[in-house]
């Protein structure tokens, strides 16, 4: 891979934790493409990430398959190739108890966090099988590895899911260059988490400090996790140093998780 200018793309990049491994990736001499639903927003950020035009946008919407697998295909018509691929985007909407949740809620709940990513990869894959080099990067949940947190069984079912796919990926593809893994991401205050937090804290009764306060309480380190913090480790799994880890669903998560 030396001489080559590598190409990463990134969803729902334009802010928050997106946009901090978008910046991670060019800090790594990557070209970096994001993605999001405005356009104004993401040719802002774009142009604020890197004025030497390092950085460019393309708009999608991740619920939109359309959208989504033609957001792969301009990337590779503008750079000939993508090397990384990292499936921010994810979310859910609609929390309520089981008995409660509307199939609208349900569905968009597997089709924000699984389908988009399935969409992106399943688009993305036959460039990097022709050039014989991928990293795959999904962004997952601790919410993947257990369930502690109510009214949003739609959210921790769907990246329980996500991270399955995240294996199955590795098993098909492992021996022809491509990685593929999951960060599952403990509580980090981004735009989604203000915005679905305020509602999941509403339906539980509670204030939205209280709210973000009940996950710093369950980390070891008595806090939420940072975006630097995250994107440190994609930036480590789309390296040439993490080409020996594939297959994994690592926990960032200031210690969350049990396992």
């Amino acid at each position: 891979m030396t001489g080559i200018q590598r190409v990463a793309l990134v969803t729902a990049a334009t802010s928050s934790l997106g946009r901090g491994m978008a910046e991670a990736l060019l800090a790594d001499g990557f070209l970096v493409v994001v993605s999001g639903r405005s356009e104004a927003k993401g040719l802002q950020a774009a142009a604020e990430m890197d004025a030497e035009g390092r950085a460019s946008f393309v708009a999608c919407d991740a619920l939109d398959q359309q959208q989504t697998e033609a957001m792969v295909d301009t990337v590779l018509d503008r750079h000939g190739r993508i090397d990384v691929l990292i499936n921010n985007a994810g979310g859910s909407s609609g929390f309520a108890p089981v008995h409660q949740l509307s199939d609208d809620a349900w569905m968009q709940a597997f089709q924000w966090n699984v389908s988009s990513a399935f969409w992106t990869v399943r688009r993305a894959v036959p460039a990097m099988l022709e050039q014989e080099f991928g990293r795959i990067v999904n962004i997952s949940s601790v919410q993947g590895k257990q369930a502690n947190r109510a009214n949003a069984s739609h959210y921790v079912t769907a990246k329980h899911a996500l991270n399955g796919f995240t294996k199955a990926v590795a098993l098909e593809y492992g021996r022809q260059g491509i990685t593929c893994n999951a960060i599952c991401v403990g509580a980090v205050e981004t735009d989604l988490m203000q915005d679905a937090g305020r509602k999941a804290a509403a339906a539980a009764g509670i204030s939205y400090e209280a709210y973000k306060q009940r996950y710093a309480d369950a980390a070891m380190t008595g806090r939420l996790n940072s975006v630097d913090e995250v994107a440190a480790m994609a930036r480590l799994l789309a390296s040439d140093a993490g080409a020996g880890i594939t297959g994994a669903i690592l926990n960032v998560d200031g210690g969350t998780c049990s396992y």
